[in-house]
């Protein structure tokens, strides 16, 4: 009979106040730590120094990887600006496919992909961050069999990312920042039992994320059902997802939102489309003013009255609008 399998995949998620705890966690785990570490960091577009924190803090390697690239224990793994980090056939892959909870690199992809990879050898951990990137992800771990840490929320800088966690998860280990390693050490060394099982929806889900569907609009009919909601950046239908607990949409294109994501993806879309109305408005009002003055030196006066009758009801409403977007 085989040995039995080992816990040989640790993925993190963190956003807004998880550096330190970050460095905190990575500079505690021991030089020849079994397993492969993965990070998402919300960093959007804009450049990191992670990998180069990370490697003066502790005793393991950090990089940002290149696709393809096989995963190594005691290696570090962080995804680089701009792109989501993935697992899959026993490597890292890096992709730009839309963007998830308003984010690339998101957590919920890199969790996913790897509960779907590795099922009961991974260990997921969710640190200090705003909203509730990573509660999906979290999700598919223990669902393919998978651990689940959440830094204390009470110990977190901002405490909404592992306190969804906590509330949505059946978690293994609520803990402060200073005592995941010790955690992560003792489960890479607990054997894995039972066999590896991965629900067919979630590997119907990761499809669509990863545009590996020919028909995403009927896959997405499999596992949830069409809103009377948009999706805020391609303007797609957006799809609830069923029994998701929050609730989560995802559109046909691949962008997919937590009930909290598309609420501020929302607040954001509508208060730039309010600003760039009043533009318009004001804009406008301006033209009309020009246009008046033009046929009063041409000594038309009935047109003349016209436009700045139109330019007196723009104005009107320029500043009801300005009101509300300033209220």
């Amino acid at each position: 009979m085989p040995p039995p399998a080992q816990r040989n995949l640790v993925v993190i998620g963190g956003s807004a106040g998880a550096v330190k705890p970050l460095l905190d966690l990575v500079g505690n785990l021991p030089p020849r730590f079994p397993a492969s570490v993965l990070i998402v960091q919300h960093i959007g577009a804009q450049a990191s120094t992670l990998p180069e924190l990370l490697n003066r803090r502790g005793r393991l390697p950090a990089m940002f990887p290149t696709s393809g690239r096989l995963l190594e224990p005691g290696v570090i793994y962080v995804a680089p600006p701009d792109h989501h980090l993935l697992v899959t056939d026993g490597a890292v892959r890096l992709t730009k496919d839309p963007k998830e909870n308003y984010a690339r690199p998101a957590i919920d992809p890199l969790f996913r992909s790897a509960a779907i990879a590795k099922g009961p050898r991974v260990i997921g951990v969710i640190l200090s961050g705003m909203l509730d990137d990573g509660v999906a992800g979290l999700q598919a771990i223990k669902a393919c069999g998978g651990l689940a840490i959440v830094q204390d929320p009470l110990d977190a800088e901002v405490p909404d990312m592992p306190r969804n966690a906590r509330n949505y998860v059946a978690v293994d280990a609520v803990l402060p920042a200073s005592d995941i390693a010790d955690a992560l050490t003792i489960m890479v060394s607990q054997p894995v039992r039972g066999a590896p099982s991965v629900p067919a929806r979630l590997i119907e889900e990761h499809a669509i994320s990863t545009g590996e569907v020919d028909d995403p609009m009927s896959t997405l009919d499999q596992i949830g059902s069409p809103s009377r909601l948009t999706c805020p950046e391609c303007n797609g239908v957006l799809w609830e997802l069923r029994d998701a607990q929050p609730p989560r949409y995802r559109c046909h294109t691949g962008h997919a939102y937590t009930i909290g994501s598309l609420d501020q993806a929302q607040n954001t879309r509508t208060d730039q489309t309010l600003w760039s109305a009043l533009r318009a408005l004001q804009e406008r009002e301006r033209l009309l003013r020009i246009v008046a003055t033009a046929h009063r030196r041409r000594e038309a006066f009935d047109e003349a009255d016209r436009a700045d009758a139109e330019a007196d009801h723009l104005a009107v409403h320029a500043q009801q609008l300005q009101q509300l977007v300033s209220a």
